[in-house]
């Protein structure tokens, strides 16, 4: 027996041409929308404002799987940190980090990741899929329902900077902005959405020529090519000069200002000479900086900065005029901050991984 296709990947044409070839008229696809992309459905069952007979041939004609939660801890900073299940027992991790400020959530890409940069978790885990737009929504709808439950707060902010690279699933993840950004569907605003990339050139130029309304932010980590290509392998086909046209290209298509992210490692990228060539760097473009505080992963080959050398490398770029955040560690001790999300305990992990070929963003 043939698999039923998922009707969430169907476009909104395509729902109403089906819909119209059984008789239906055009405003039920719209309701059927609503289920899908507000209302949270389960099932064709929960379509309550359709008849039985419609909702019966939905059920024959098409699934509608949601991820499902299959664990969920929270750390003693209130971060909570889910694992998603997302089919043929593939498992991805989503986090709601809460703040004074913002309550944001972390959602993933891909299960497990082709990059294999040095200081990153996933990067040890085989790329074993590229998610769909509905289950990257789902991470977003679940992580949402989670801050109202605990905290009694709107999700403010969405990162695509989970597992996995999200320009390496490009269509995917441009089909889930529209979809959180759209209605039917959560209604939030672009700005309040910032997609983050290892570095993909080819598709940050497309990012602009499709002129998108979210952010961008990209893991820099080093601002000399040597550096960089010793922790990520992309920089040897993507270096700094590659990326750097694509980032103008980019500011020009869009007018939106880069965010440039940048874990301190001690002893590697953390002194002034290395601020002084991130100042460089930062002439290309508008941008502001996020430093990061690093948390080690198992093999402990990088650690955190110094609270000193940090402090330095912070007023070195602010003396340059330079827009600065310190971003500290949330949800360490259940591996939830930047670069720990793994899921050791599932198949594909790999403490000798080595890396992996890219899939083709375009």
């Amino acid at each position: 027996m043939m698999d039923k296709p998922d009707i969430r990947a169907l476009s909104s044409e395509a729902l109403k041409t089906a819909l119209g070839e059984w008789g239906e008229k055009p405003f039920r696809a719209k309701q059927i929308e609503e289920w899908l992309w507000s209302k949270g459905a389960g099932s064709f069952e929960d379509m309550t404002n359709l008849s039985k007979s419609l909702r019966d041939r939905l059920s024959e004609s098409y699934d509608l799987d949601r991820i499902t939660v299959e664990e969920q801890q929270i750390s003693s900073d209130r971060t909570i940190k889910c694992a998603f299940g997302v089919g043929e027992g593939r498992v991805v991790e989503g986090v709601l980090i809460p703040t004074t400020r913002r309550m944001t959530a972390c959602i993933s890409s891909q299960v497990g990741c082709s990059l294999a940069c040095k200081f990153c978790a996933t990067g040890k885990l085989k790329l074993m899929k590229n998610l769909s737009a509905a289950e990257m929504y789902d991470q977003v709808e679940r992580i949402a329902g989670l801050a109202q439950q605990h905290y009694g707060t709107p999700l403010s902010n969405i990162v695509y900077m989970g597992m996995g690279e999200p320009l390496l699933n490009y269509k995917n993840v441009l089909a889930s902005v529209d979809r959180i950004t759209g209605t039917p569907g959560l209604g939030m605003s672009p700005k309040r959405i910032t997609v983050s990339t290892a570095g993909i050139a080819k598709a940050i130029r497309r990012l602009g020529d499709d002129e998108v309304k979210f952010n961008l932010a990209l893991s820099l980590h080093a601002a000399n090519d040597e550096k960089r290509n010793e922790i990520m392998a992309i920089n040897e086909t993507n270096n700094l000069e590659v990326l750097a046209d694509a980032l103008r290209h980019f500011h020009e298509k869009t007018g939106t200002r880069v965010t440039y992210e940048y874990i301190l490692f001690d002893g590697f990228n953390d002194s002034l000479l290395d601020a002084q060539e991130l100042a460089q760097f930062c002439r290309h473009v508008p941008c502001k900086i996020n430093l990061i505080e690093y948390n080690p992963i198992d093999d402990g080959v990088f650690q955190r900065a110094s609270d000193e050398r940090t402090t330095a490398f912070v007023d070195f770029l602010e003396s340059k005029n330079l827009v600065v955040n310190v971003r500290r560690s949330r949800g360490k001790d259940i591996d939830a901050a930047c670069g720990q999300l793994a899921n050791k305990n599932k198949p594909g992990f790999d403490s000798e991984r080595k890396g992996a070929p890219l899939v083709n963003p375009v």
